[in-house]
C-alpha cells in the first residue's frame, strides 16, 4: 500500500467504530438471533417463573377413592392429608381407575378391608415417594387423634437459599442460569460458529486484501459481542425485577467482574472451537456436543444432587458448573467468592487454555 492510500485512512479509532456498527446492523438483521438472545431468555424466566412462583414446585396430587361409606378413620386420615400440603382429588372408583389408566395419576390411596393401599405411578415414582412420605405420616397422625394419642411432631419446613439472605423462589434461582447459558451460548454460536462462516465463505481472504487492519476486524467482532452481552444481562436482570421481585443480593461490582470473566471464558471457547472447523456443519456438530451436556448438567434449570456421584465429579470440571455456583452465591445469597477458590482455578484453567490454543490454531484461511 502506497503512502498517500495510507494517508487516506480513517484513523483506527474511526476504523474500529464504523466496523462496531456494521457488526451490529449485520446482527440486527438476523432475526432468529435477536429471538435466541433476547426474547428466548425472558420467555424461559418468565415461563417457570409462573409456574413455580410459589418457591417450589406444585403441590403433589393424591387420588383418593371414594369409599362406600366415610368412617371416623377416613374423615381424620382427609383431614390430616390436606395439613400435610398433599393436594387429596377425591373421585368414584370409576373415575380414579380411569385417569389411573391415562396415566395422569402419581399417587393413588383407596380402601381394601380393614385398611388402605398406596398405589404409585411407577413412571413418576419420585414425586410418587414423596406423596407416599406424605400420606404415612398424615396416617400417623390420624390414628394418634383417633385413640387421643400425642400427635407425631411434624418437622417445620423452611425454603430460602442456601445464604440466607432472603427465601428464594425457583425464578431467583433460574436468573444466573440463564445468565451463564447466555454466556455459553454468545461464545459458541456468535463467535465460534461466525467465525467458521466467515472463513468458510472466504471473507477472511478477501479482507486480507483490504486496507482494514485485522485487529480491527476482530476487536469489533468482539466489542460487539460483549455489548451483546451487556444488553442481554440488564435485560434479564430488569424483568426479574419487575415481575418478581429479585435483584441482586451481592456486590454490583463483583457481580458485573463474574460476567466479564465468564464472557472472556466462553468467547475464547467460542475462538478456540472454530478452529478445528473448516465447515458450519462440522462447527455445529462440535459446538453441539459441547453444549448440550454443559446446558443439560451443569445447573441451568436444576441441581443434580441425585445423580451418581461421577457424573457430579465429571460435570463439576466443565466451566459452566463452577461458573453458576459462583454467579448464584453472589447473586441469590450476597455471599462473596470465599470458599470458591477452585471454582475459579478451573474456570481460570478453561480460560486459559482457550484462549492460547485460539490464537495457535486461528487461521484466516
Amino acid at each position: 500500500m502506497t503512502e498517500q492510500a495510507q494517508a487516506s485512512l480513517p484513523n483506527p479509532l474511526e476504523l474500529l467504530w464504523r466496523q462496531f456498527r456494521i457488526e451490529w446492523r449485520l446482527y440486527a438483521r438476523d432475526r432468529g438471533a435477536m429471538f435466541w438472545t433476547f426474547l428466548f431468555p425472558l420467555l424461559m424466566l418468565f415461563g417457570f417463573g409462573v409456574i413455580f412462583r410459589s418457591g417450589g414446585p406444585p403441590a403433589l396430587t393424591l387420588v383418593r377413592v371414594e369409599p362406600a361409606q366415610t368412617s371416623a378413620r377416613d374423615a381424620a386420615f382427609v383431614k390430616a392429608l390436606e395439613e400435610s400440603h398433599l393436594k387429596v382429588l377425591t373421585l368414584p372408583a370409576r373415575e380414579a381407575e380411569a385417569r389411573w389408566q391415562k396415566g395422569e395419576t402419581m399417587a393413588q390411596i383407596e380402601s381394601v378391608g380393614g385398611g388402605y393401599r398406596l398405589r404409585l405411578n411407577s413412571y413418576l415414582i419420585a414425586q410418587g415417594q414423596v406423596a407416599a412420605q406424605a400420606a404415612s405420616q398424615a396416617f400417623l397422625i390420624a390414628q394418634a387423634r383417633l385413640n387421643g394419642a400425642p400427635e407425631p411432631e411434624r418437622i417445620p419446613v423452611v425454603i430460602e437459599s442456601p445464604g440466607h439472605a432472603r427465601s428464594a423462589s425457583y425464578a431467583a434461582f433460574l436468573v444466573p442460569g440463564l445468565i451463564g447459558l447466555n454466556l455459553l451460548s454468545m461464545g459458541l454460536f456468535a463467535v465460534g460458529m461466525v467465525t467458521v462462516a466467515y472463513r468458510e465463505k472466504g471473507k477472511f481472504r478477501r479482507l486480507a486484501v483490504t486496507p482494514l487492519p485485522k485487529w480491527v476486524f476482530l476487536l469489533a467482532q468482539i466489542l460487539q459481542r460483549v455489548t451483546v452481552v451487556i444488553l442481554q444481562t440488564a435485560l434479564l436482570l430488569v424483568a426479574a425485577w419487575l415481575a418478581f421481585g429479585i435483584v441482586n443480593q451481592g456486590s454490583y461490582p463483583l457481580f458485573a467482574a463474574l460476567v466479564v470473566f465468564g464472557t472472556a471464558t466462553f468467547l475464547a471457547m467460542g475462538f478456540a472451537l472454530s478452529s478445528f472447523a473448516s465447515t458450519v456443519e462440522t462447527y455445529g456438530a462440535i459446538s453441539n456436543l459441547v453444549f448440550f451436556p454443559m446446558m443439560l448438567l451443569s445447573g441451568v434449570y436444576f441441581r443434580l444432587d441425585s445423580a451418581p456421584q461421577w457424573m457430579q465429579t465429571a460435570v463439576s470440571v466443565l466451566p459452566l458448573s463452577p461458573y453458576l455456583r459462583m454467579l448464584r452465591s453472589v447473586f441469590n445469597d450476597g455471599a462473596t467468592l470465599a470458599g470458591h477458590a477452585p471454582g475459579l482455578v478451573i474456570l481460570g484453567v478453561w480460560a486459559a487454555l482457550s484462549f492460547v490454543l485460539a490464537v495457535k490454531r486461528f487461521r484466516w484461511v
